[in-house]
């Protein structure tokens, strides 16, 4: 089998081979502009509140019963937290570039808009993806005014210099959450989810990951873009991957550099927050990274220095393996591969229950899938 050269000196190794998934829709319903913000349930909005302060949101609206965080940048909200008797995740809202692409999605979808509340303005397009995750296209939302942010440092390199008579002491301090960079979610539909979204959303794919000794298969992960045609974006606008449970992964939010990042970090741990994973570097997106479980147990990243990708490059095919999520940084923890005793007891009821049902996880995926955190 000969590799294409596509990506020879681009973003990965190798390409696709002959017949494999293209990645992109011929003729996507519409193009959505990028992702808008998270819904999520929980009971105490309080403590919800004061980890997000702590993470580095900045509080836009907080009644009794829903709390609207935002970053820096001008524009909605990032999440959107209601009170409810349980935590879980409740849906994904991407922004279309237009009215006139939310009402086509409504026309062939057969959806109706519906306005959204006041405290948010604009229109709706309510949808459920194969994996029976909410899904909101929104259009005509108000925009939030833009908030300082943090500026990011003057560095010496060698024979560069840009600092002089100065030292570098960077504020143990929140980092300032500057925008919602993208969502990680896990299907039991994978494959249908990912064409629904390339299909109806017109995201096109950055990077496939296969099981180790699948590639034969096909992918069972993929970093997903917006296509904004010549202008570039991130990476990953939504990642999947294939598993035993429709759930949510993590979520992440952009800060200005590694020093942000690394003393927003030391903020949280000094007020005993848990770090899952940290700090490195990814090799999908590149991007400098660092999880934390907030309260509730829900994973969240801080990010900076993503890749940014125009519409004329191909997915990279690569293997699905616990030591090629990173290039630099300490291997990856139980926690966040989900290898702990708590999550290994509840991701097993999880397979016991999707090898009894119909979907994509069949016994094959899963010896494939417990090849992945030893890879």
């Amino acid at each position: 089998m000969n590799l294409t050269h596509t990506h020879r000196h681009l973003h990965s190794e190798q390409g696709a081979l002959r017949g494999e998934h293209p990645g992109r829709s011929r003729n996507p319903v519409i193009k959505v502009a990028d992702i808008a913000w998270l819904e999520f349930e929980k009971p105490d909005l309080t403590r919800a509140e004061a980890f997000a302060r702590a993470f580095g949101f900045h509080t836009a609206r907080h009644d009794p019963g829903e709390l609207h965080l935002r970053g820096t940048r001008a524009g909605g909200p990032c999440v959107i937290l209601r009170r409810g008797p349980r935590t879980r995740f409740t849906g994904v809202a991407f922004r279309a570039r237009d009215e006139g692409d939310l009402l086509r999605l409504a026309d062939q979808s057969g959806a109706s808009p519906r306005p959204l509340p006041e405290s948010i303005g604009g229109l709706s397009v309510d949808l459920i993806d194969p994996s029976g995750m909410p899904v909101r296209v929104v259009a005509g939302t108000h925009e939030l005014p833009e908030l300082p942010g943090q500026q990011p440092h003057l560095f010496n390199f060698g024979d560069e210099t840009r600092r002089t008579n100065a030292g570098q002491r960077p504020p143990r301090v929140p980092a300032r959450v500057q925008r919602l960079g993208h969502l990680v979610i896990q299907s039991t539909k994978y494959l249908e989810a990912l064409d629904w979204y390339l299909d109806n959303l017109g995201l096109i794919v950055s990077d496939f990951l296969f099981f180790p000794g699948q590639r034969h298969r096909g992918p069972t992960m993929s970093f997903i873009r917006c296509d904004r045609g010549s202008t570039p974006t991130d990476h990953h606008t939504l990642a999947m991957a294939l598993g035993p449970a429709n759930r949510y992964v993590h979520s992440a939010y952009e800060v200005s550099d590694l020093d942000a990042l690394a003393a927003g970090g030391e903020y949280l741990n000094e007020r005993g927050y848990l770090r899952s994973w940290g700090i490195g570097r990814h090799i999908q997106g590149s991007q400098i990274f660092d999880y934390w479980r907030d309260p509730d147990g829900f994973l969240v990243e801080h990010f900076a220095d993503g890749d940014l990708f125009d519409d004329t490059l191909e997915p990279g095919w690569a293997p699905f393996t616990a030591s090629g999520l990173a290039q630099w940084g300490p291997p990856a923890t139980k926690d966040f591969l989900g290898t702990d005793l708590k999550s290994a007891r509840r991701e097993l009821v999880s397979m016991i229950s999707a090898l009894r049902s119909r979907n994509e996880f069949d016994v094959n995926r899963l010896v494939g899938l417990l090849k992945v955190p030893t890879s």
